[in-house]
């Protein structure tokens, strides 16, 4: 391996990514796409980057909802929150595992590790009072109706069915960043704010008390990357790149933006309120706090992302 280089990458890792909604989402299934996903990170782990890795939840927490709810006339039902730490924990261990394994057959000598970790949120942040990001898998309308009746949830369409949705407030601080900081630095693999983190906010007394949202995972992970003072923020997705014209005969792949062109995208809609929006509000974010730059790419183009030769690269200028 070569010498620890000055700055680092924080890789966003999408939780659809290691649970496509195609599958019924075993976890061999599971641990088949996380090994599968995790070929960029070893190759830049063996040329020293400093690297650490945030991973999404979004199907893994609305399963495990679903086991709650199922299960609540037998044993006490958990609140969102203590739900996303637990996927933090399981996910963690999956990729951490995988990881491990992937590097010691690479022989790159680089130690692994997961860190449960609270996202600080606003309080009044108004969409505490606005549910709209979708986790779990697609539902039928019947399904999703006994769902509202039954368990009292919010859903919302989608292009092939219906999901939960639930409260997304926005990130703004990472309470074990000190922490990440430090393993971050000794060249240690990070996998923190695991689900976007586990949403906290600090009361008047200084007290740390949680939250049942769940925090998008790239926002956390750009929020992470400013903390770190990372060099990249890598946002690993299942489209090859930021389109314009996206879903016409017309669309292009787009390979370079400057901040302001991509607020621009962003004020006039063109990238919708859906996947792609979240993620280019990271990477403005990321470059507005000292980041050098923001690659959004495919699942397994991440390492021709970093050398220029695949995805959306975005700038300061």
């Amino acid at each position: 391996m070569r010498a620890l280089r000055d700055h680092g990458i924080v890789v966003a890792l999408g939780g659809n990514a290691l649970a496509p909604s195609s599958e019924t989402g075993t976890i061999a299934q599971q641990f088949r796409h996380t090994r599968e996903s995790l070929g960029a990170v070893v190759e830049l782990a063996g040329e020293g980057w400093k690297i650490a890795i945030v991973h999404g939840n979004g199907p893994q927490v609305g399963n495990d909802l679903v086991r709650n709810e199922v299960a609540r006339r037998m044993v006490p039902p958990l609140p969102l929150g203590v739900l996303v730490a637990g996927t933090e924990g399981w996910i963690g261990y999956m990729i951490q595992q995988s990881l491990q394994n992937a590097l010691r057959s690479a022989e790159v000598d680089r130690q692994v590790v997961t860190l449960v970790t609270q996202v600080v949120v606003d309080p009044d942040d108004p969409q505490l009072r606005a549910p709209s990001k979708p986790i779990g898998r697609v539902m039928d309308e019947e399904t999703a109706n006994d769902c509202v009746e039954t368990f009292g949830w919010n859903v919302a369409p989608e292009k092939d069915g219906w999901r939960r949705v639930v409260p997304s407030p926005r990130p703004i601080g990472i309470v074990e960043g000190r922490m990440i900081r430090t393993l971050f630095d000794q060249g240690h693999l990070v996998i923190a704010a695991g689900g976007g983190g586990t949403p906290v906010f600090i009361d008047r007394s200084e007290c740390i008390e949680g939250i049942d949202a769940v925090v998008d995972k790239d926002r956390a992970a750009a929020v992470l990357g400013v903390e770190l003072a990372a060099e990249i923020l890598l946002v690993l997705t299942d489209v090859e790149a930021i389109y314009a014209d996206f879903g016409t005969p017309e669309q292009r792949p787009i390979r370079r933006l400057d901040v302001d062109q991509a607020e621009a995208l962003l004020a006039a809609g063109a990238l919708g309120a859906g996947n792609m929006a979240p993620k280019v509000e990271a990477a403005i974010h990321f470059l507005r706090h000292g980041g050098k730059r923001a690659l959004i790419a495919r699942l397994d183009q991440g390492r021709e992302a970093v050398t220029g030769g695949s995805g959306t690269e975005i700038r300061t200028e």
